[in-house]
């Protein structure tokens, strides 16, 4: 299969995985050379060792995360999100929007009951939250913003497969 190893690392990241090259646990890639290793966010004993050559890989190993050592050979794997709050790029920009309005009426709510501090703290939490999710897809406590995302079909279902 033809995929592309930086295609393959950015999707991992949208997907909430993190890079560590030292501590290799749950939710966590490392990419040395050609070989990419993903420890699955699902998984408790088996991790995912991918080894291309250029932009093909070339095999697939699903290895022990502690050892390294082969458990076996894949034809195919599928690696599910490291968060449930993963959403597609077009469903984002309009939770984006749907905070920020209800952000204007609670500011408006606070404002019009003279609560002046409470609606400088929640515009500038949720401005923080909304650069956050804009720039990064994430933010600490994105669960209080679940009712924006997850505006979408249960058939949508979001995974790596390769």
């Amino acid at each position: 299969m033809t995929k592309s190893r930086e295609e393959i690392l950015k999707k991992l990241i949208n997907m909430q995985y993190t890079r560590n090259e030292m501590e290799f646990k749950r939710g966590v890639f490392r990419a040395k050379g050609d070989t990419l290793e993903v420890y699955p966010s699902d998984q408790n004993e088996r991790a995912i060792r991918v080894e291309f050559w250029g932009d093909e890989i070339e095999k697939i190993t699903e290895i022990n995360p502690l050892t390294g050592k082969t458990i076996g050979l894949r034809e195919h794997v599928m690696i599910f999100p490291n968060s449930h709050y993963v959403t597609q790029d077009e469903k984002m920009e309009r939770a984006l929007v749907t905070i920020e309005e209800e952000l204007q009426e609670r500011i408006k709510y606070f404002k019009d009951n003279n609560k002046l501090i409470e609606a400088q703290r929640i515009e500038e939490r949720t401005n923080f939250d909304l650069e956050m999710l804009k720039e990064t897809g994430f933010c600490q406590g994105i669960e209080n913003y679940s009712r924006h995302i997850s505006r979408k079909s249960s058939s949508e279902v979001h995974h790596l497969h390769f």
